[in-house]
């Protein structure tokens, strides 16, 4: 009985410490409680090319906080793709009110994929541009079309926008896609499965139903999960990824410029 009650206490602590990332963005101003969609702000950052100066193939990944008090724990993800000459991106993503209204929670839109995510502004995980990106785009179209949940949603633990982002991830392992800590869902394998490949298919994870697991990979390095919150260390980047506030230190995201193989 005692050891079972110091167990107890040993999660719970644990739980209270993993917390201690979400308060400390929610009591530095991070993210705005306040706001509303109507008219928080939807302008690009400037981090998407302009289709007209821009004739390359291009696969972008973005991510952003997800909106009010949601943004404190979790990020929300989404994929861009261009194929080459193509006047327009087509933004690939999964939003939660879709399924409320009883459609498939898929949902793809065309025009400027770097817009601010409802006040947070984007940041960019992939960019994938030239030849090999022309090769990537069919793959991530197939993959977006067997995505298992369409016609479901879950806030926590999953499936969401992540468990969307990282299942085509791991179809697609030549993106490389290192999804952030704060990226809650992309550890949700589904009710019944419990081993996959990391989502920048350089390593393996163990996960029950996102809500514990682990995961060890080249890109992601070594993750722990505990109820949705996500916490490592990336000894090749060396970089601290830690719940609430993301990966700290070290590098993030892949940039393929569309002349690399011509400059090598």
């Amino acid at each position: 009985m005692k050891r079972a009650a110091k167990m107890m206490g040993i999660f719970v602590g644990l739980v209270l410490v993993l917390l201690c990332g979400p308060l400390l963005v929610l009591v530095s101003g991070t993210v705005d409680l306040g706001a509303r969609w109507s008219s928080a702000s939807r302008e690009p950052a400037g981090l998407a090319p302009n289709p007209a100066e821009t004739p390359d193939a291009v696969v972008q990944v973005y991510g952003a906080r997800a909106f009010s008090w949601r943004g404190a724990f979790a990020v929300h993800t989404w994929i861009a793709v261009k194929a080459e000459n193509a006047d327009t991106f087509t933004t690939y993503e999964v939003l939660g009110w879709r399924a409320r209204r009883g459609i498939s929670v898929i949902a793809s839109s065309t025009g400027r994929p770097d817009r601010a995510w409802y006040g947070q502004p984007p940041e960019l995980y992939v960019d994938v541009r030239g030849p090999e990106a022309a090769a990537l785009i069919p793959q991530i179209q197939a993959a977006v079309r067997s995505y298992p949940y369409g016609d479901t949603y879950g806030i926590w633990p999953g499936p969401n926008s992540n468990t969307f982002t990282a299942h085509v991830a791991r179809l697609v392992p030549d993106m490389r896609l290192d999804l952030p800590p704060t990226a809650v869902g992309k550890d949700y394998l589904g009710p019944w499965t419990l081993f996959a490949s990391s989502p920048s298919g350089t390593g393996f994870q163990i996960s029950a139903r996102g809500l514990a697991g682990v995961m060890v990979g080249v890109e992601e390095g070594l993750e722990l999960n505990l109820l949705g919150l996500s916490f490592g260390v990336d000894p090749a980047d060396l970089a601290l990824r830690l719940p609430g506030i993301g990966t700290v230190g070290g590098s993030s995201g892949r940039a393929v410029a569309a002349s690399a193989d011509e400059d090598s």
